[in-house]
């Protein structure tokens, strides 16, 4: 039997392992070897990460632990040295009961906020939003982060050596919206890569609508001063004003900085034919690398944001593939750039990640992004379609 699938949990039918572990060889694709796939499910206890439940995925090359409770982001990942997470000051990861989302001065999501990836979204993902009483209508980022999966499953491909995981999250609010998630996981046995595929679903009679951002946030040590991004882009305009102050240097990590405000940067992405974006995140020595690739139709639009604060505090770089800018939710829908759904309409995305572990490897990688053709356009200030 090549193909094996286990349900993890399902609330309707009323399964759920609260721990689960399977340990095989699998065939590595194109190789004649085997390598050690482990999954492992277990339930974290104590303090603020009480009843967070966390998913080890262990491919025999990569090692992701995968938070179902938590919109199922990923809060670290780790590839040989090479390390995918960030130190935030956040001690987590924070169980959504004790995140105050709705918290009135509209930022307590960054109460719960220390995954290397995390979801935006899905009513609305950008700057909080106030009515003209000061009451808070849309709080930062969104709600799907905080929100636990209600379906979880894996399977496995001896044939193939493939390994997915996947879950499903309902945001909805009566009379408002039906939103369900379902993200699925995939990799191979023994690959530096995996492929995260999204589907959103207006579940509702009515018609709805969505925002989606994807953080990605890679802090040391893997980041640190020296370290670059390459960004492949048509137009790139600062944020803010501290932003066009650290527009010379938009691409590069500084020095721990206290004190200093976040900057962020949006673009409107380049792409090969096919619409495919390649970005890459290098190390200081330049021999590690993190490329992510999305379709530009999927995700039309691009954030690069930098936290410069010491180490202890969040010192920390996040690539961030969207189909809006990370703005409150009325400028967005102004500018039509909050996504229509029709009842039972879907819209699916798709972000492919490749852990780079030699400098040959990265300098391919990069050549690769700069023999794109692209108008590389850089705007000295922020510009007024793109900033409120």
């Amino acid at each position: 039997m090549s193909q094996q699938h286990w349900i993890l949990l399902d609330v309707k039918q009323g399964i759920s392992q609260d721990f689960f572990e399977f340990s095989e060889l699998l065939k590595q694709p194109d190789e004649d070897c085997l390598v050690p796939v482990h999954i492992n499910k277990y339930r974290l206890h104590g303090g603020l990460s009480d009843n967070v439940d966390v998913i080890n995925l262990n491919n025999g090359r990569i090692s992701l632990d995968i938070l179902p409770t938590r919109g199922m982001g990923i809060w670290e990942a780790r590839c040989g040295d090479v390390e995918l997470k960030w130190n935030s000051p956040i001690m987590g990861p924070v169980h959504p009961s004790w995140v105050p989302i709705y918290d009135p001065s509209g930022l307590g999501w960054l109460e719960g906020f220390n995954e290397w990836l995390v979801r935006c979204g899905l009513e609305s993902n950008g700057s909080p939003e106030f009515d003209t009483n000061g009451m808070l209508r849309y709080p930062l980022h969104g709600r799907i982060a905080n929100l636990p999966a209600h379906h979880l499953s894996f399977s496995i491909n001896r044939e193939t050596g493939e390994i997915t995981l996947a879950g499903k999250i309902i945001e909805s609010k009566l009379f408002f919206k039906k939103l369900e998630l379902h993200s699925s996981l995939t990799t191979y046995a023994g690959s530096t890569k995996f492929v995260i595929r999204d589907t959103i679903t207006n579940l509702s009679a009515e018609p709805g609508e969505f925002e989606l951002l994807y953080h990605i946030n890679t802090g040391q040590p893997f980041v640190s001063p020296g370290s670059r991004v390459v960004v492949p882009f048509e137009r790139m305009a600062p944020r803010t004003e501290a932003a066009v102050q650290n527009l010379s240097e938009w691409d590069k990590l500084g020095p721990e900085t206290p004190g200093s405000e976040e900057v962020v940067f949006f673009f409107e992405p380049g792409a090969d034919q096919n619409g495919n974006c390649k970005t890459l995140l290098l190390n200081t020595q330049e021999n590690r690398g993190l490329a992510l690739t999305f379709n530009r139709n999927a995700f039309p639009y691009f954030s690069f944001w930098k936290s410069r604060l010491a180490n202890t505090d969040g010192y920390v770089c996040g690539l961030e593939p969207s189909v809006n800018f990370p703005n409150n939710r009325s400028f967005e829908k102004k500018q039509g750039r909050v996504v229509a759904l029709k009842p039972s309409e879907s819209r699916t995305f798709e972000l492919h990640f490749d852990i780079l572990c030699d400098a040959k490897t990265v300098r391919k990688t990069e050549q690769e992004i700069r023999n794109l053709k692209t108008a590389n356009i850089i705007e000295p200030k922020p510009k007024k379609e793109w900033t409120p």
